[in-house]
């Protein structure tokens, strides 16, 4: 199928967009690094839940300069919450390129947005037209839905040769007026109007011409993976007390929530308990020994391709120096401490209970 050009069309979605677009913060201003922010926190994640983020860290962190001066533990723990912590050190990154590459000015070329940490090709070409006008199209879970509907595209979005036939097809309705307006009106039509499920077609700027709408096919394109249930895996911690204080170790820089800090455990090996798990765990990690008191508190969290259930042990450090075998660094901290470090989610509702429960006298009768 040809590209028809959208035409009238094309200026009735910018004008609607103009027109009916919602006012979000980074929106209110043409600055590269609010923009950059906002982007970077969007990936994966629903405009709703980044609102109060994007508000609370451009406030800490107001400029490149700032955030390329903070520490990553800062960073982290602004992020803490958002998920997907990678991108918060990739962020930090690049804003330390920035600053001292191109003297806290973002590179206004797609290629060299796309050479900086964390920056796909998705966030390049926002930010390439967003910022700068290049005529570089934005292909999102959004804006591909509406462009496969539009003509109607029966395939799978994610495979390759639909993927560049989608990008052609952006390309040429874009034209070079107004790209940033474009790529922004794709997305919020596909956001507010254009919905995986339930699409408001009667109020769509391109319902006359929608091919998906035209044979009734819209609930069906695009073709969607079924997912299937999640995989479910269950972890054990120790919350290891000495003296008052408990024992928190960071993860390694590299891997999945790399460089938060957490309370010391992992995965139950073969014929292993929950406690045996403990115990082994924290002497491969820290090379100390533990005695495990009792269960606190399990806590249930799912990440994108998995869910587990945590389940924590007030533990009595038994012997041994700490040191650091498994993971970075690690710190004894008061319990009124542990908030002041960047956590992962299922490990800060554990803080947080903690700080609400009594110490259990099991405690006391182990450390004698």
């Amino acid at each position: 199928m040809r590209p028809r050009p959208l035409g009238p069309h094309g200026d009735r979605l910018i004008s609607w967009y103009r027109q009916q677009k919602r006012d979000l913060p980074w929106r209110q201003s043409k600055d590269p690094y609010r923009i950059l922010v906002s982007e970077v926190m969007l990936q994966q994640t629903r405009v709703a839940t980044v609102l109060p983020y994007f508000e609370r860290f451009v406030r800490q962190f107001p400029s490149f300069q700032a955030l390329a001066s903070a520490s990553l533990d800062d960073v982290l723990k602004a992020w803490q919450g958002l998920g997907y912590y990678r991108r918060a050190q990739y962020l930090h990154e690049a804003a330390k390129i920035v600053a001292r590459e191109y003297q806290g000015q973002l590179p206004n070329q797609p290629e060299m947005l796309a050479s900086l940490p964390g920056v796909g090709p998705y966030t390049a070409a926002a930010l390439a037209s967003i910022v700068f006008g290049h005529p570089e199209p934005v292909l999102d879970g959004n804006s591909v839905r509406v462009l496969c509907r539009f003509f109607g595209i029966r395939g799978k979005p994610s495979l390759a040769q639909n993927r560049r036939r989608l990008r052609n097809l952006a390309r040429h309705l874009m034209g070079r007026n107004s790209p940033g307006d474009f790529n922004q009106a794709m997305m919020e039509l596909g956001a507010v109007v254009c919905t995986p499920r339930k699409p408001r077609c009667p109020d769509c700027p391109l319902v006359v011409a929608c091919r998906a709408y035209q044979t009734q096919e819209v609930d069906l394109i695009p073709n969607r993976s079924r997912s299937g249930n999640l995989p479910h895996f269950h972890v054990a911690a120790g919350i290891i007390w000495n003296d008052g204080r408990i024992l928190i170790a960071q993860r390694l820089p590299d891997g999945m929530l790399a460089n938060l800090w957490e309370f010391p455990g992992g995965k139950p090996e073969a014929g292993e308990n929950l406690e045996e798990c403990v115990i082994r765990e924290i002497r491969e990690e820290l090379q100390i020994e533990v005695a495990v008191c009792c269960p606190f508190v399990a806590v249930e969290h799912a990440y994108s391709h998995f869910r587990i259930t945590l389940h924590t042990y007030h533990c009595v450090h038994r012997g041994g120096e700490p040191r650091p075998v498994g993971c970075q660094r690690f710190a004894w901290v008061r319990p009124i401490e542990l908030l002041r470090f960047p956590l992962p989610a299922a490990s800060l509702r554990v803080a947080e209970r903690l700080l609400q429960s009594p110490i259990p006298t099991c405690l006391t009768e182990l450390a004698r």
